[in-house]
């Protein structure tokens, strides 16, 4: 893995148009760049000639790696994919419509060794349309933050990523669009530095409106991991027990007027609605420990660790070896 500096990995769906001159210009400011590269291209069950094409470029060039897909599955799922297959020291990840220069990865690269474990491009100046792409864009990545915690104002595609954590994602749909909350939820060092974002080289764009409620449900989903430690039963169990004290509540208040003042309380909505809000107490706290459960299974198949090791002071060598910083390279310091 360590003969490989920088792995740049690029899903693709229908990018006949763009694919020859992305590789074209990606290998070009690698090769002036100077570090020793891998170009990892997901074809992700393209319709067009994007397939042929790939396959033309890997065999002229063995610095280039191909992987299609059996079918359409997503930008998330052919980055996991691709990520899974690099092996580079540091991964950069882009779109291949070229909106994300490749003339500008030196300088992420440059940036990461300084010590971070994220460094996420900050586009500016970008041409697309204000009420289409660029204002939801922005309420995206602003409720993101809020949810994560993670300062990072873009979190667009563009960035590059300790090659280490970046293959130990386990990314599901949708999480390509929060990778550095991701790193960042684990303990990972985050910045981002400004970038340019030119139009789309060729072909149209693949995003549309209808992926505003996918957003959505995702925020609120790194909002539920990031809340109350990662601990379901304590979200859970704090509804519960608010639940639990207001049906108790209720319950007092129609058993002193029974007992003081002879009011029937067995056919009061006042004494069905404390029953009902017992039986949600009952059905968030198991809610809770169902989740527990599956959250603990999960952990122990995938060996999933919620840390990560900076550095380790008069320690044997671990078996965690893999969760600590690797040694920074080209005289850069922390």
């Amino acid at each position: 893995m360590n003969e490989i500096e920088v792995s740049i990995v690029t899903p693709m769906h229908n990018e006949e148009l763009c694919i020859e001159e992305f590789y074209r210009r990606t290998d070009a400011a690698m090769r002036k760049a100077g570090y020793s590269y891998e170009i990892v291209l997901v074809n992700d069950g393209s319709t067009d000639d994007t397939e042929r094409l790939l396959r033309q470029i890997c065999e002229k060039d063995p610095k280039v790696k191909g992987i299609s897909l059996s079918r359409n599955r997503g930008q998330c799922t052919a980055l996991y994919a691709g990520l899974q297959n690099s092996r580079g020291r540091w991964v950069v990840i882009m779109d291949g419509d070229l909106q994300n220069l490749p003339e500008e990865i030196h300088l992420l690269v440059e940036k990461i060794q300084e010590g971070w474990d994220v460094v996420s491009g900050q586009r500016v100046n970008r041409s697309e349309s204000r009420w289409l792409r660029l204002l939801p864009s922005r309420i995206a990545n602003w409720m993101i933050r809020k949810a994560s915690g993670c300062e990072i104002y873009d979190m667009g595609g563009f960035s590059c990523v300790n090659g280490d954590m970046a293959r130990g994602l386990h990314l599901r749909e949708g999480h390509h669009r929060f990778i550095p909350a991701l790193i960042y939820r684990i303990g990972g060092a985050v910045t981002e530095i400004p970038t340019t974002c030119p139009p789309r080289f060729a072909g149209k764009s693949h995003y549309g409106l209808s992926r505003i409620v996918d957003v959505l449900f995702d925020i609120v989903t790194i909002w539920f991991q990031n809340a109350f430690k990662q601990r379901p039963v304590y979200l859970f169990g704090r509804i519960a027990l608010a639940f639990f004290v207001f049906a108790s509540l209720i319950m007092a208040w129609v058993l002193i007027e029974k007992i003081f003042m002879g009011v029937d309380m067995g056919t009061r909505p006042p004494f069905f609605g404390a029953i009902l809000f017992y039986l949600a107490s009952l059905g968030f706290m198991s809610t809770g420990f169902i989740l527990e459960a599956i959250g603990d299974t999960m952990d122990t198949v995938m060996r999933t660790r919620p840390y990560k090791i900076r550095e380790i002071l008069n320690g044997e060598n671990s078996s965690e070896e893999g969760d600590r910083e690797p040694p920074l390279s080209r005289g850069s310091d922390r």
